[in-house]
């Protein structure tokens, strides 16, 4: 999903908005893989795993045959383990995507259209940009364009929690954090809250608000279903508010004009 540079000559132009839908379209499909295979996992009957597993007659080691509850928890760990990668690959994308307008924008002075020398210098800064590693990435936007995300912490942390589950069983470990950092997991979700006030067409209004997760060291990373489901919500909360930093940075340049 990745942005790339044209090779030819001429001008290209810049379509934040068509970017931003590719995007979500693409996160709403893993939400809806996730709320399928968390629906799968709820139904799944034992007598349906034992008859799936015995119908190929033959097993590659039927003595290491893992019985349905062994099953049912590796199942689950494989799952959340997946999700929060997926997340951070898609915050890594958003990143990228959103940096390679920031880049022609800043080379162009804010102009939708650019000629090949500004593309080329856009691409430059831009490959630096790609080969960065994710907080870098961060201190990129930071430094050259001026944009930060509250999100930042929780995505840097969740990359900490995929190391601990992939690496330690889940189990979060001092050693895993950043030398100086306070060895405390922070993960903000975020989440729906209806408010009682009704707007002026009698319809509930409701607002993002954040439901922190505390995690030390020699604890479990632990998620529930939901919890798990709401870590795409935030990847998507963060992806729209960085997205319409692009915006803000593109009418920016007008207000200078």
């Amino acid at each position: 999903m990745n942005k790339g540079f044209g090779k030819d000559k001429q001008s290209k132009e810049l379509n934040l908005r068509a970017m931003a839908q590719e995007f979500m379209d693409g996160l709403q499909r893993h939400a809806d893989m996730l709320a399928f295979n968390l629906a799968s996992r709820e139904s799944v009957q034992e007598k349906d795993y034992k008859k799936r597993s015995a119908a190929p007659q033959i097993m590659p080691s039927g003595k290491r045959h893992q019985n349905f509850e062994q099953m049912q928890a590796y199942a689950r760990d494989l799952l959340v383990r997946q999700v929060i990668n997926d997340c951070l690959g898609l915050a890594v994308t958003a990143l990228n995507n959103s940096h390679f307008f920031f880049s022609l924008l800043k080379e162009s002075k804010g102009s939708s259209n650019f000629d090949a020398e500004t593309q080329k210098i856009a691409e430059e800064r831009h490959h630096h940009f790609l080969s960065a590693p994710i907080n870098v990435k961060f201190e990129l936007l930071q430094q050259n364009y001026g944009v930060g995300s509250d999100s930042q912490t929780t995505i840097l942390n969740l990359v900490i929690a995929l190391k601990a589950l992939i690496e330690n069983n889940g189990i979060l470990k001092s050693q895993m954090f950043p030398e100086g950092v306070n060895p405390i997991l922070e993960i903000d979700l975020k989440r729906l809250e209806i408010e009682p006030t009704k707007n002026e067409a009698g319809q509930p209004m409701g607002r993002i608000v954040n439901d922190r997760k505390l995690f030390r060291d020699g604890e479990a990373i632990v998620f529930s279903d939901l919890e798990i489901q709401r870590t795409l919500v935030t990847i998507a909360s963060f992806a729209d508010a960085l997205f319409k930093s692009v915006a803000g940075y593109a009418q920016s340049f007008n207000k200078k004009s």
